[in-house]
């Protein structure tokens, strides 16, 4: 018998092997693919979810990838602000930056197994999964349609707490590369204007780089298309939305992407798939006894921006950790609580921002902000990508921006 059996070796997945293998557990890791594999996203992988990594012991996975340095976005009402970014982040696809954890994973004790999960009996001192598998916990970390929270009797989210996207490969517009001193944007590339003292325009910094850019669309429910460059030439492309039907056609989130970028080629795109996104304002419990859930599986989407692998490797790592607590029958309600305490402040605070960004107006005063104010573009990159807080200062920058405005 196993100590842990994990379902699915996506970052969630890899970070719960590594964490329980590094505790010298006997891990069983299963996935119904073979590494490498595609996987729908953005690609985007923020230094919050390296510094996870590295924790767990696991370096190199941004090796042969150049550093993002910057983002710009673009408000539905036309606010726009360009700046580096307090960190680089990087865009690597996932089917080399799985692959490389499910290595790290493997290279550190976890027995990695092809094999499709299909069943979950529960006992009173172990979990079977079918198969002659069975484990003192499992973790289900397969994804946005997860079979074991399915299994488990967990319905998946609601119509209203769950976005829908498309994600594709495309060239580099032409123009792409702007010198230092330019800021890509809707508009293509804006130079950048000098102040009165001197100084580059607050709403844009200089950047070597491709950044990475982010155009926000207008009507009722949030969404936006992006475009990450990847390096040789290359950047991954698509559009999401919240959605209140769960049903949105592949051709449709195309179509609002070109008219969002403006600078893509439908001729030119690659390996388009669209995904759902289960967000995590209607996740459910975190631990059902001996069986945990873990990133997507749990729901773990920021509202705000969709980004789900800091949120997989944090939650992958305290599932591995509590994987191991004697007996396992406890392992629900210590994972629960850890995963209370490590981000359920945070979630809170981008349910609220997933609510106020539902105001088109109120998306453009916070851009606006941004632009004026380096802290509050730092606040609001820390909330979307990692695990930070909405702050006074950002709130009291955001609305005087709003007033501002309406003056």
């Amino acid at each position: 018998m196993y100590d842990i059996a994990i379902v699915g070796a996506g970052p969630a997945g890899s970070a719960a092997a590594l964490a329980a293998a590094r505790l010298g557990a006997r891990v069983l890791l299963l996935d119904r693919a073979d590494f490498p594999r595609d996987k729908a996203c953005g690609d985007g992988i923020a230094p919050q979810a390296l510094a996870v990594a590295a924790r767990l012991g696991v370096t190199g996975l941004a090796d042969g990838f150049t550093p993002v340095g910057s983002l710009a976005l673009a408000g539905p009402g036309g606010a726009r602000v360009a700046r580096e970014l307090p960190e680089p982040a990087y865009v690597i696809p996932r089917e080399v930056f799985d692959a490389r954890l499910v290595a790290a994973a493997v290279a550190a004790g976890a027995e990695l197994r092809r094999h499709t999960v299909r069943e979950l009996v529960v006992h009173r001192d172990c979990v079977v999964l079918g198969g002659g598998l069975a484990a003192r916990v499992v973790v289900g970390a397969d994804g946005a349609n997860s079979t074991v929270r399915r299994l488990l009797g967990v319905p998946r989210n609601p119509a209203g707490a769950l976005a829908v996207a498309v994600r594709a490969y495309a060239p580099m517009p032409t123009g792409a590369g702007a010198p230092p001193g330019t800021a890509v944007t809707g508009a293509g590339a804006l130079p950048l204007r000098a102040s009165p003292s001197g100084t580059a325009d607050p709403a844009v910094e200089p950047g070597g780089d491709d950044g990475q850019r982010i155009v926000m669309a207008g009507g009722s429910s949030p969404a936006y298309a992006w475009s990450f460059p990847i390096g040789d030439g290359l950047r991954n492309v698509g559009y999401g939305e919240l959605t209140a039907t769960g049903q949105v056609s592949r051709t449709r989130l195309l179509e609002r992407m070109h008219e969002l970028l403006g600078d893509t080629d439908p001729a030119g795109l690659s390996l388009a798939r669209a995904h759902h996104l289960p967000l995590s304002t209607r996740r459910p419990a975190p631990g059902h006894g001996r069986v945990l859930l873990a990133g997507d599986a749990l729901s773990l989407i920021n509202p705000f921006t969709g980004e789900g692998i800091f949120y997989a490797l944090v939650s992958g790592e305290l599932a591995g950790h509590a994987a191991v607590t004697p007996g396992g029958a406890r392992a629900g309600a210590a994972y629960a609580r850890a995963l209370r305490q490590r981000l359920g402040r945070h979630l809170r605070h981008t349910a609220a921002v997933a609510w106020l960004t539902a105001r088109p107006w109120l998306v453009d005063a916070g851009i606006r902000a941004a632009a004026r104010d380096r802290r509050i573009f730092d606040g609001l990159v820390g909330l979307g990508l990692g695990d930070g807080l909405l702050s006074p200062r950002l709130l009291g920058a955001v609305a005087r921006a709003a007033v501002h405005r309406t003056r």
